[in-house]
């Protein structure tokens, strides 16, 4: 059923809104590690980020985009009622754990609330189980291989490193950290911007819009990578803290392993078209470093309240997604 031009208008920018909300969410996933060792400090790097973050533009397709608009839930169900009731599942989740200083995962925030919407609406009848499976699953493989990455980057650092004063380690990677920054934020972009132009078009797909071929607007992809870089400009400063220093120590050699690790990572999934989360790959790679100095270089506490927070997403936001679906018959077809 069609809804108004101004509905409709109303429901891309609350989709821009929590595109800028992740970046806002997920500035610490970009920065934290840059601010942690000192080679840039807070305001520049949230700049050099943005901008990496918008430039990814012009690297990445839209595989991610087509998986969430389509492949978490049949597209023929979505309607304005469920994009608005996963937006509210997502948003509010956003919003909860910013506050609380949580580094979530937005990405999974967005599927948890597409799934509760859905299900309201048509039970787990359209739910596409293999994208859902490959979303759930890297929950498990994008921090463990960003960790694996990263502990091996660690090992190929000490090793071109041998020669060279501690001073000199210190001057080299405070260079390359922001070569591994700026390809760090160019994967978070990539992969995160994705999510909601699968949004925005499954909207526009439900109104008829596009035809029968579910493809990415070119001004939504411009509006997504705009607002995504817009967030990160915003910062957001509790979450930083927690990942950028709360977890582990950082040198900038440490740094640059993270930043590359998780890079890698990232550009790998988004190739694939699969909806990572940013915050679980850099996590992994953070705790990988730590881990490699030392087992106990890593408060595990503060790290497994951050783990406890990623399988609580989901369901939180599905069941905030379920509520949102339901008032938004209050207003919408």
């Amino acid at each position: 059923m069609t809804i108004s031009f101004t509905l409709l208008v109303v429901l891309i920018g609350i989709a821009l809104l929590f595109d800028f909300l992740n970046g806002l969410h997920d500035a610490a996933n970009s920065i934290a590690t840059v601010v942690a060792t000192r080679v840039l400090s807070p305001v520049v790097a949230v700049v050099w980020a943005a901008f990496f973050n918008f430039t990814a533009f012009f690297v990445f397709g839209t595989a991610v985009a087509k998986t969430v608009g389509s492949g978490i839930v049949d597209a023929s169900i979505i309607d304005p009622r469920v994009i608005f009731g996963a937006l509210c599942g997502a948003i509010v989740w956003n919003v909860v754990t910013w506050i609380k200083g949580i580094p979530s995962s937005s990405s999974h925030a967005l599927v948890g609330g597409l799934l509760g919407a859905a299900m309201v609406k048509a039970g787990t009848d359209p739910i596409v189980w293999k994208g859902v499976i490959m979303t759930v699953a890297a929950i498990f493989v994008s921090p463990a291989l960003g960790l694996a990455l990263a502990l091996l980057l660690v090992l190929g650092v000490a090793w071109t490193s041998l020669k060279l004063t501690p001073l000199g380690v210190d001057r080299r990677f405070r260079k390359l950290q922001l070569v591994s920054a700026a390809l760090y934020s160019l994967g978070h972009g990539g992969n995160d911007a994705q999510k909601t132009m699968g949004i925005i078009t499954a909207l526009l797909y439900s109104q008829g819009m596009l035809g029968e071929q579910f493809a990415v607007p070119n001004w939504v992809a411009v509006s997504c990578y705009i607002a995504i870089a817009a967030g990160t400009m915003s910062g957001g400063w509790r979450i930083v803290h927690t990942m950028g220093s709360k977890i582990t120590r950082l040198t900038p050699a440490q740094g640059f392993a993270a930043e590359t690790g998780g890079a890698i990572t990232l550009f790998l999934a988004t190739h694939l078209g699969v909806p990572v989360s940013t915050t679980h790959t850099i996590t992994g790679a953070i705790v990988g470093v730590g881990a490699a100095r030392r087992l106990t270089a890593v408060r595990w506490a503060v790290a497994s309240n951050i783990v406890f927070a990623w399988f609580v997403t989901l369901p939180a936001a599905a069941v905030v997604a379920a509520l949102g679906y339901l008032v938004g018959g209050l207003f919408l077809p």
